[in-house]
């Protein structure tokens, strides 16, 4: 279970994330895009309008992953003891050759 601590919550009051999974968001050039994936999970992918979107759709996107993996009969990873997630900016793309 990962903890959030937002502006608006008052001092000592923090809101749970509960993800079983580390996440990391990337803000892109576009404000009103955010695109985000675990590193735990091959595979696991997505985009928001905002971290608040991104971290939604992520902790129902993985319930949704493990279960197509289970479905495939593909192995599920073990649920991350630590899980992180990350905010950073989206990384520029090398020039093609």
């Amino acid at each position: 279970m990962l903890f959030l601590r937002q502006p608006g919550l008052r001092r000592g009051i923090e809101a749970m994330i509960d993800l079983k999974y580390s996440l990391i968001i990337e803000a892109t050039s576009d404000p009103t895009f955010f695109g985000f994936y675990s590193p735990d999970l091959e595979g696991f992918t997505g985009v928001g309008h905002s971290i608040e979107d991104c971290l939604y759709k992520a902790k129902w996107g993985m319930e949704e992953h493990l279960a197509l993996l289970a479905d495939q009969k593909m192995p599920i990873p073990d649920a991350n003891r630590n899980p992180t997630v990350v905010v950073q900016n989206e990384a520029e793309l090398a020039p093609a050759a």
